[in-house]
């Protein structure tokens, strides 16, 4: 038997072990993060870190201010070369580039149509609530809740809110369980027969509380003083602005999709799916993705949009931080990873007042496409041999030339040393030249965002102030619409447990999203990711 004070002394030994052990231990588990339960994946078009840097003063605390705060802010994501919403959101979903992906626009041309459709066109599948038939088999790769949904058994749902239909496709992605985007036709929320579970939610506010039976008596005000917003001259803080949907304009639901009114209906059916699927809730993460809208409004009297675009910032930091709050109210967001990520502005932008006499020019596509067929058929024969002009790409018959023995690379230098003559084009490129990286300064950039598959045959770039127009059923929105250079990077915000807050100021390839959220989630990365995960600490 050991003596009383052997005893005391070992039983001393080991309460000292039990208690280090013991404060290990909560140490440990107080390191160690909370289990992620929910992915929130948010693409914002037209987001501005300037924008942003501009109404610091005038946001809230659980907003945007949040995300900068406790988040990874990424200063400069870059996309390479200009990319419209959908084929940027295609490359941070997937990590990969349009030639890889296959999705370099919302639109491809049909060269057997001569028709300019949605790059998801798919007749295999019916369209809800909307005529379109839509799939997204024509994206190449999988997503990043492709890879959730199969790293999960399937157990983890994948739903997607946004304000366009490829958006929203490029987001659910192969595997997702609903994917439903904004009908600018009648109003509705739309899906494809392609996505096998829409949400109960959005299936009832479809029926009793369509946008249609509201947007008449919606009206978008300034949410705030008109003397508190930040860099305005004077004559513009006298009248406020105030813009309605009137029933008897056959365009409301396309004006309203593009307005601060639309990420208000996004967040509340985004808050609603939280609540109602118990997103988050579940043993296995579930992924919501939604999509915003910060781009100056187009439809404007005089073009000036200062306001407005301020506003919608405000309006949506207030949007952010209710989306955060019903996540809180959920899993919560310490066991949440959420993900922000600015769109390019758009090249195309509501056209200055003429009083200002800032050079302006309209490119005709149709006298273009004739000027340019009369030319080749003077040097090749009578012929189509120009067959559409669709988003500055210039489709030429390939068909004929390989009928009659005709190069159709030589036929391509010499449309494009054409074109470069004509007003308004700064240059034009073969898709050659593109291939060969050619393409100037940004070559690899270019070459990299474009989908082959699909692609023109020389690429055109018009002067700033210059329009692409048609004569026949020209619009005043078309009309008005010009060229503007832009530098094609946005910012982005990673908000994730266990991930310091830091700030990336050096450009960043936007292709790193996708695989630095599958390490963030342990999970593969999509399977056309090119790039490693961003070191996060």
């Amino acid at each position: 038997m050991p003596s009383q004070k052997a005893y005391t002394k070992t039983l001393t030994h080991r309460l000292a072990f039990a208690l280090v052990s013991a404060v290990t231990t909560l140490s440990v588990a107080a390191a160690t993060p909370e289990r992620v339960k929910l992915v929130v994946g948010v693409m914002v078009e037209g987001l501005s870190l300037d924008q942003l840097a501009l109404l610091q003063d005038q946001l809230g605390d659980r907003g945007f201010n949040r995300l900068m705060r406790e988040g990874v802010t990424i200063e400069d994501l870059d996309y390479g070369s200009p990319l419209d919403p959908a084929a940027a959101t295609a490359m941070v979903y997937t990590g990969a580039a349009p030639s890889v992906s296959g999705v370099d626009a919302a639109t491809a041309f049909d060269r057997s149509k001569r028709h300019q459709d949605s790059i998801f066109l798919d007749d295999k599948e019916t369209g809800s609530q909307t005529s379109e038939a839509l799939s997204p088999r024509a994206l190449a790769v999988s997503t990043i809740g492709d890879e959730l949904r199969i790293a999960t058994g399937g157990v983890g749902a994948v739903h997607t809110l946004a304000l366009s239909p490829e958006q929203a496709i490029a987001m659910a992605g192969h595997a997702g369980n609903s994917a439903h985007w904004l009908n600018t036709v009648n109003g509705n929320w739309a899906s494809s027969s392609y996505y096998k579970e829409p949400p109960t939610a959005l299936q009832t506010r479809n029926r009793y509380a369509p946008v249609s039976s509201r947007i008449d008596t919606m009206a978008w005000t300034p949410s705030i003083a008109m003397s508190a917003y930040p860099a305005l001259p004077e004559h513009r803080k006298i009248y406020p602005f105030r813009i309605t949907f009137d029933r008897r304009n056959a365009q409301r639901f396309k004006q309203f999709a593009v307005s601060a009114l639309a990420n208000r209906e996004v967040t509340s059916i985004a808050t609603e799916y939280i609540r109602s699927l118990k997103l988050g809730e579940r043993e296995e993460p579930d992924m919501l993705n939604i999509t915003y809208n910060l781009s100056p409004y187009p439809y404007t009297t005089d073009g000036d949009t200062r306001v407005s675009t301020m506003d919608a910032y405000l309006r949506l930091d207030s949007d952010l931080a209710n989306l955060m709050e019903a996540i809180d109210r959920g899993p919560g967001m310490g066991s949440t990873v959420m993900f922000i990520t600015g769109t390019p502005p758009p090249s195309r932008t509501r056209r200055d007042p003429e009083r200002w006499q800032i050079p302006y020019g309209e490119f005709s596509r149709r006298k273009a496409m004739s000027l340019l067929n009369s030319f080749l058929m003077a040097r090749y024969g009578n012929g189509d041999w120009v067959i559409g002009l669709e988003d500055n790409q210039v489709y030429l018959n390939r068909e004929l030339a390989s009928q009659r023995g005709k190069s159709i690379e030589e036929m391509r230098l010499e449309a494009a040393a054409f074109l470069t003559r004509m007003s308004g084009v700064t240059s034009a490129i073969t898709v050659d030249d593109v291939i060969a990286g050619r393409g100037g300064e940004r070559s690899l950039a270019l070459r990299r965002n474009i989908a082959l598959s699909h692609s023109g045959d020389i690429f055109i770039t018009l002067a700033p102030g210059w329009a692409l127009v048609d004569e026949e059923g020209k619009t005043p929105e078309s009309q008005n619409l010009v060229t503007r250079t832009v530098a094609p990077t946005a910012p982005a915000f990673i908000l994730a447990p266990a991930v310091a807050p830091q700030r990336i100021s050096t450009p960043t390839d936007a292709r790193v999203i996708a695989p630095t959220v599958a390490g963030i989630l342990r999970i593969r990365s999509p399977n056309g990711a090119e790039l490693p995960s961003l070191r996060l600490h």
